[in-house]
């Protein structure tokens, strides 16, 4: 995707490589909020990326739409992120 964007590939922060674990490891609300998130961003990256690689493979311009998807996935990826809990919140093990 970010190559679409003309993006450099980004560092992963621990949060972003941790969160599946932190998010099992937290369960509860936060648990549920984040697999129906992660589930509802696929789900939106999926075709809109499809319909990217097959502009591209015509020929057609994709640097708007991929920086504006790009742009999209940041934001609700940060909301996601937003479900880790703070230090001091105990998770369940």
């Amino acid at each position: 995707m970010s190559n679409l964007a003309e993006i450099p590939p980004e560092f992963r922060t621990p949060d972003i490589r941790n969160f599946p674990i932190i998010m099992r490891d937290t369960g509860g609300w936060r648990f549920a909020m984040a697999r129906d998130g992660v589930d509802d961003l696929a789900a939106m990256m999926e075709p809109a990326i499809a319909a990217l690689l097959a502009i591209e493979a015509q020929g057609g311009p994709t640097l708007p739409a991929a920086r504006a998807l790009w742009q999209e996935f940041q934001s609700a990826r940060g909301a996601l992120l937003d479900l880790v809990p703070p230090l001091g919140i105990e998770r369940r093990r």
